[in-house]
């Protein structure tokens, strides 16, 4: 079954949230409105509504993560649902029990939702395939695959700077051929209708089917960074290469490195995002990192929201405009 295909019911609603790649962009302009309603939830006294309450939702972490675990979790809190972490390293799968198995035990405790990250690409999608008609899965980040929601995040978060997204050119810099980030933003600035999708690094760390992703390939910063709206840095995903794709971190600096200098090439207003964690000194310098057009933090608190409006859909009833407060 394709993830399309997996992804939406039989109403062409969200079911699980997997991919980016083949939504609508109805869908995904859904998710910005729909998370648009939740991003105050997080100012307020009480930081909570009922709109989940009864539900289950189970983080599956197989793979390492701070940023995105506590999002998540805070999302679904917020959302008033019961949050379960699982620990992989400590649960029975080290001890021979099949992840299936595992799965299978969390479906008969009444769960309602898997958050799934794995180092392995297509792990959300075999979970999705195999989990009981009633429980969604969202990607939480799969192996060099996708990360749909932080693609999201993103979009909400250029969306709150540059409303119009068709009149926009957006520069994606670094590691693109082992970033799972990478791939579900190019997806989604495609379908959002961005004109120009530019993709800057060494030859060595651009994927060979980047051409036919509808982006603009550069080998230069300085070329690719010209008259941009939008920066988007990714880090060196060393734990993902194999061989010796770079002579050093300070030769990656020196030419690919985002510097105040060379954010002075893209327009004066462009906006700087990273998805961290960040490397400072290696993929952007402190100064542009903490300075006046960085909204690196932004993306932080947004991930909150997004991800509340992912979890609503699939599992519950978007709320409209003014509902979420009462």
């Amino acid at each position: 079954m394709s993830t399309r295909q997996i992804q939406l019911d039989s109403g062409g609603q969200l079911h699980h949230f997997i991919s980016i790649e083949g939504l609508s962009r109805e869908i995904l302009t859904d998710i910005l409105d729909t998370a648009e309603n939740f991003a105050t939830v997080g100012t307020r006294q009480v930081k909570k509504v009922p709109l989940l309450r009864g539900k289950t939702i189970v983080n599956l972490f197989f793979e390492p993560s701070t940023r995105t675990r506590t999002t998540f979790e805070l999302a679904a809190k917020r959302l008033s649902a019961d949050v379960l972490n699982l620990n992989i390293s400590t649960s029975a799968t080290s001890k021979g029990e099949s992840l299936l198995d595992m799965l299978h035990n969390l479906e008969a405790m009444h769960c309602d939702m898997f958050v799934v990250r794995h180092n392995q690409s297509g792990a959300a999608h075999f979970i999705a395939e195999h989990v009981a008609p009633h429980i969604s899965v969202i990607n939480a980040g799969d192996g060099s695959h996708a990360h749909p929601t932080q693609a999201m995040l993103d979009m909400f978060t250029i969306r709150r700077h540059k409303p119009d997204f068709t009149s926009l050119r957006v520069a994606i810099i670094g590691d693109i051929k082992h970033s799972r980030v990478a791939r579900s933003q190019i997806h989604a600035l495609n379908i959002l209708g961005v004109p120009e999708v530019r993709v800057i690094g060494p030859q060595t760390l651009i994927p060979p089917e980047a051409s036919h992703l509808g982006v603009h390939i550069y080998h230069s910063l300085e070329a690719g960074l010209q008259d941009v709206d939008v920066v988007l840095t990714l880090r060196l995903q060393r734990e993902r290469m194999e061989g010796a794709l770079l002579p050093s971190e300070a030769e990656f600096f020196a030419r690919f490195g985002l510097t105040e200098a060379k954010l002075k090439l893209a327009k004066p207003d462009a906006i700087v995002m990273h998805p961290g964690p960040i490397n400072r000194g290696v993929e952007i310098d402190s100064a542009v990192a903490d300075g006046p057009q960085s909204v690196i933090l932004e993306q932080v608190t947004n991930g909150i929201a997004v991800r509340m409006a992912v979890m609503s859909m699939v599992l519950g009833r978007p709320p409209q405009s003014g509902e979420e407060s009462r």
